[in-house]
């Protein structure tokens, strides 16, 4: 499996723990103040980082590229900025919306990165067991 799906798989699980906890703690408590912040790192964490990782796998000619570590490090470094203060922003700490909408234009940004990629053109990539 290539370098950027592991990478994408091991940060969609790491969301995902963290969603569920938050998902979790929410349940207990009764206090669902939090909610878009448990629903985005759901979807931009676990299921696209997922759905990422899953696209460069079946393209591993795509996963060499180089844009697709720029792609997984913008997108990434969106949601480390985006959804704890997302999550700060729903608890009352309104003067985080501007971090909040900068991460968003990261994680945009990401996104856009990935469409660039596959929408680019494929290219050969001999398997291991050929190049010697």
């Amino acid at each position: 499996m290539p370098q950027i799906s592991q990478l994408f798989f091991k940060t969609a699980i790491i969301c995902l723990l963290i969603g569920l906890a938050m998902g979790l703690q929410m349940g207990m408590s009764g206090n669902h103040t939090v909610i878009a912040a448990h629903a985005h790192l759901n979807l931009l964490g676990w299921v696209s980082c997922s759905i990422f990782g899953g696209y460069y796998a079946l393209n591993p000619s795509k996963a060499v590229k180089r844009l697709a570590m720029v792609h997984y490090v913008v997108y990434t470094l969106g949601l480390i900025v985006m959804l704890p203060a997302l999550y700060f922003m729903e608890l009352g700490n309104v003067q985080l919306e501007p971090i909040v909408g900068i991460g968003s234009l990261v994680v945009f940004a990401g996104v856009l990165i990935f469409a660039v990629v596959m929408f680019s053109k494929e290219i050969a990539v001999i398997p291991e067991a050929r190049r010697a």
